[in-house]
């Protein structure tokens, strides 16, 4: 019987269920092709992990790639068509490769291609939830890849634009223990190691605000499609819904085995909150969030220390177009993500009553659906600060 098919118990990792994105440029050594020799090694990691009972998913870019060195073009071809066909030709050429690699480890694979379009519903979310899931009971390595062949970026909700930000999105959606986002960096740097020698390397990130985003942003776009800061904020959203994130360069000896024992290795990002439930964790996605909401510092801070409902006095402005009913994140005046949650009022009316007591809110729009912009019962924060000082989740009562 096939090792596939006999679930282990795990050896006392620390973590149990692992989700593994390999970017494109590790996975074809900086070249213009799939480097069999580096996926194998890569592969080797995951097999041994997978035979000592960790459930693991990887996110695996370089289905482009591979699909422009079959077809010979050794230019990037611009529009949204051609790296459509760059993508359906080369997706089935690396899932062969990786099913041959498993192969050798006796390891059964599935393929899950996905856009934020099966996600943004909360029943396509469920569905594919339930499916990943149901491979890792069965001890199927699921790859998932981001179905290029029917993204298009004009349609912003349908695309993740990169992997970074699905393979969160997958840590999010399976409870995931710990996200690796590997690539050719070794993770986020003081300055850009490439320009200034003296950079060096943040071992631990505790929180993501915008020093942090900041340092992203002055890294070299080098790092495929989204840069280092499409990986922090892929960051940001794991350790959102529980999870550990890790920034490393692939090309480390065994790094993969090292990570999943707890090795310093990049730049480890720690989790802001507990495990979350299903329903809190896909409202925090940002899959079917629809606009947001810019409040001030005595309404934030409401919030974050009182667990008090968002009133329309604490409110500075509203940002694009929500209705009635819609999800809406929250950010302080700093840019920093409180959390989101459920209006009662459209963006329309947010413009009139903002920064008005409550009392006022009939007299205004000459209806009143209540007091709370968004009450605490349908409001999720990444996390909330006592007066202490200490951070805990603020989980959604409602359900």
């Amino acid at each position: 019987m096939s090792k596939n098919n006999n679930k282990t118990e795990s050896s006392g990792l620390p973590y149990r269920r692992i989700v593994v994105k390999m970017g494109t440029r590790l996975l074809t050594g900086g070249g213009n092709h799939l480097d069999r020799e580096i996926m194998s090694r890569l592969v080797a990691q995951i097999a041994q992990l997978h035979g000592e009972g960790v459930e693991l998913i990887l996110v695996s870019s370089g289905s482009i790639a591979s699909g422009r060195y079959k077809l010979g073009l050794a230019k990037n071809i611009r529009g949204i068509p051609f790296k459509q066909v760059l993508a359906s030709v080369g997706q089935s050429r690396l899932m062969n490769i990786y099913e041959r690699l498993f192969e050798e480890h006796d390891i059964t694979v599935a393929q899950a291609l996905l856009t934020r379009a099966d996600l943004s519903d909360r029943a396509g979310y469920l569905n594919a939830r339930n499916t990943l899931l149901a491979l890792l009971e069965l001890r199927v390595i699921c790859i998932v890849n981001e179905n290029d062949v029917v993204s298009i970026d004009e349609i912003k909700e349908a695309k993740f634009g990169d992997n970074d930000n699905l393979s969160a999105m997958v840590a999010n959606l399976v409870d995931a223990d710990l996200l690796m986002i590997l690539t050719d960096i070794g993770g986020l740097y003081t300055a850009d190691p490439s320009r200034d020698p003296a950079a060096t390397l943040v071992p631990v990130v505790t929180r993501i605000d915008a020093g942090i985003k900041k340092l992203g942003a002055i890294t070299r776009s080098n790092l495929g499609t989204g840069g280092m800061i499409t990986k922090i904020e892929a960051a940001a959203l794991a350790t959102s819904s529980g999870a550990n994130a890790v920034i490393a360069d692939g090309r480390e000896p065994d790094v993969i085995l090292r990570l999943a024992a707890g090795e310093s290795v990049g730049t480890r990002f720690l989790p802001t909150s507990t495990n979350l439930e299903s329903r809190e964790r896909w409202m925090l996605s940002g899959l079917c969030t629809r606009g947001k909401l810019i409040i001030d510092t005595g309404a934030a801070t409401a919030l974050k220390k009182q667990n008090r409902s968002l009133l329309s006095a604490g409110i500075q402005r509203a940002e694009g177009r929500f209705k009635r009913g819609d999800i809406v994140a929250v950010y302080d005046t700093e840019g920093n993500n409180l959390g989101c949650g459920i209006t009662n009022y459209s963006s329309g009316d947010i413009g009139i009553i903002k920064g008005s007591h409550s009392s006022k809110i009939a007299d205004l729009l000459s209806f009143d659906y209540g007091p709370e912009v968004v009450h605490r019962n349908n409001l999720a924060l990444l996390e909330r600060e006592e007066p202490s000082g200490h951070r805990q989740t603020v989980p959604i009562q409602g359900r």
